[in-house]
């Protein structure tokens, strides 16, 4: 059975993953209506489209929707596709310094980019993966805000396979730090039971490939 790391109460301080790298679980930071109203916006007011990425020799197109928002210049290489970024909006600002003043206890962290993504029901997911892309630098921050259904996200160790699974709620914050994308790779996975939709925003902090913030 793959232990479930979701706590009781959650801890921003304490590390959910065995080793190799560091898992922080900052719980639900939205009340249920911010939340909803969260929801609401980002179905509405954000241009998804669909990635079509390189898979084995094959052009295919994703079933989940993105989005890719930051600073001018963060053009953001994965899975074969460069995207270009969109101009930061009022109110993903908004949501990125709500996000920052969680961690500055913790770490703090000022973020300058935002790949969002859409699950438009369970039998929507993401497949084993790490971002460990030259853009995002060495031993990246990266904070996920999950609004919707709740899903399930998982992660299996490189080396030993070892896995470990939590919960992602409506307004739910957790953070991915240190070496966790050199040695874990993470998943959203999928469930036939689920008919909501789930949006998740992954703020990151782009360096460029000469290892640079932008500023």
């Amino acid at each position: 059975m793959i232990p479930d790391l979701f706590p009781a109460s959650a801890d921003p301080h304490t590390n959910l993953l065995p080793c190799d790298g560091i898992l922080n679980d900052h719980g639900i930071i939205f009340t249920p209506a911010e939340a909803d109203a969260c929801l609401h916006t980002l179905l509405h007011e954000i241009p998804w489209r669909h990635d079509q990425v390189r898979l084995y020799g094959k052009t295919i197109t994703t079933a989940r929707q993105t989005a890719w928002y930051g600073e001018a210049g963060a053009a953001y290489t994965y899975s074969g596709i460069t995207r270009q970024p969109l101009p930061w909006t009022t109110f993903l600002l908004r949501l990125k310094e709500r996000v920052e003043q969680h961690l500055h206890a913790v770490s703090p962290t000022l973020f300058n980019t935002c790949l969002l993504n859409r699950y438009r029901h369970g039998g929507e997911g993401m497949g084993w993966h790490s971002d460990d892309e030259a853009e995002l630098g060495t031993n990246t921050v990266i904070a996920s805000l999950s609004f919707g259904a709740t899903r399930k996200f998982a992660f299996r160790h490189n080396q030993t396979r070892e896995k470990r699974e939590i919960l992602l709620h409506h307004g739910q914050l957790v953070v991915m730090r240190g070496e966790t994308q050199h040695h874990w790779q993470h998943a959203v996975m999928k469930s036939s039971k689920i008919s909501e939709e789930r949006v998740s925003l992954t703020f990151r902090i782009y360096v460029g490939k000469d290892a640079s913030p932008l500023r």
